[in-house]
């Protein structure tokens, strides 16, 4: 049961996590087609969390609910991806909300969405029939946000210097991060081996051909892979993390019992 609602939550918090990291464009868009664009992959992102949550509020049967797991849990419980809680801004600190890359977000959601289509396709076969059905349900929605990002990376890769310059500088500081997909962490062994969770290696060709397609028609270098392995599905996390949570949970936590 742990291992299995341990994989439950790994999905969620990446899904949370990116939704708020998304929604920070929310009246900050480059443009206001894109500020909306934005918008609704962050509600689907959240609205894939939180049938994850449910899941696993109902498997553990101990009073947990999806808020409670969302807003009540600490960074060092949180299994995300490091990818997803970075800043939009290839510097690793950047100074002010100014300083965001609408390239990084690009990047990124290209990189997680390329990634998740295969994941959501393989899962919607999990022996979990609910997770099946959560998956099959966020696969159309993922499909969604890598048509965008893959548009986006094109038209930016393939257009003037500067874009050109800013997407590659963007995939140079996030291809690194992307080493953890293909590491399932030693606690899922056991959701795997029950037909609940999917071997992440399985999907490595796929995606990298899928990268690689793309990229070539956006006239981008593929950058190696190496270096530091990040480790946040482990819940080692960077230091970015809990600047994220104190904003998304600060209302739940100074409110607790508050009901809408």
């Amino acid at each position: 049961m742990a291992s299995h609602t341990d994989y439950l939550l790994h999905l969620a918090d990446n899904a949370v996590v990116l939704g708020q990291r998304n929604a920070e464009w929310c009246g900050h868009g480059p443009i206001l087609e894109e500020d909306l664009a934005m918008a609704n992959n962050s509600l689907d992102l959240i609205g894939q969390a939180r049938l994850l949550y449910q899941q696993v509020a109902a498997l553990r049967a101990d009073g947990s609910t999806e808020d409670r797991l969302a807003y009540f849990r600490n960074e060092q419980e949180f299994s995300n991806f490091t990818l997803l809680e970075l800043p939009h801004s290839t510097a690793l600190a950047p100074t002010a909300a100014g300083s965001r890359d609408y390239a990084v977000t690009i990047a990124r959601n290209y990189l997680y969405s390329a990634y998740m289509a295969l994941v959501w396709e393989a899962l919607a076969a999990s022996c979990d029939a609910q997770l099946a059905a959560i998956a099959a349900r966020s696969l159309k929605e993922t499909q969604y946000h890598l048509r965008h990002a893959s548009d986006w990376l094109l038209r930016m890769g393939d257009g003037t210097e500067e874009s050109h310059q800013r997407m590659q500088a963007a995939l140079d500081h996030l291809m690194p991060y992307t080493q953890e997909f293909w590491l399932a962490p030693p606690a899922h062994a056991a959701a795997l081996q029950a037909g609940i969770a999917i071997d992440p290696a399985m999907l490595r060709a796929a995606w990298d051909a899928e990268v690689d397609a793309t990229l070539a028609q956006a006239t981008l270098r593929r950058p190696a892979a190496q270096g530091f392995v990040p480790t946040g599905s482990q819940r080692l996390h960077s230091e970015h993390l809990g600047f994220l949570l104190a904003e998304m949970q600060c209302l739940a936590r100074a409110h607790p019992e508050a009901v809408w």
